[in-house]
């Protein structure tokens, strides 16, 4: 059966950085995506390495300009 896990308060860096380490592991990916009006929405695929990579890749470069407040 799967195991569902919290991972509030961790970054998506985090959280694809613990993936990335453990890529033989990984079946498919699971993404939430909490709107802003309080909806949730959710979906799992299957990926290639080289999507997950750039998925990352496209994750940090947003939390970098959110950050540094260039967005």
């Amino acid at each position: 059966m799967t195991e569902i896990r919290s991972l509030h308060g961790t970054t998506a860096a985090e959280i694809f950085s613990a993936g990335l380490d453990n890529l033989e592991q990984i079946e498919s990916i699971a993404v939430s995506v909490l709107w802003k009006d309080g909806t949730v929405t959710a979906g799992c695929s299957n990926t290639s390495p080289a999507n997950l990579a750039l998925l990352v890749l496209a994750m940090d470069e947003h939390q970098r300009r959110s950050f540094s407040g260039a967005d």
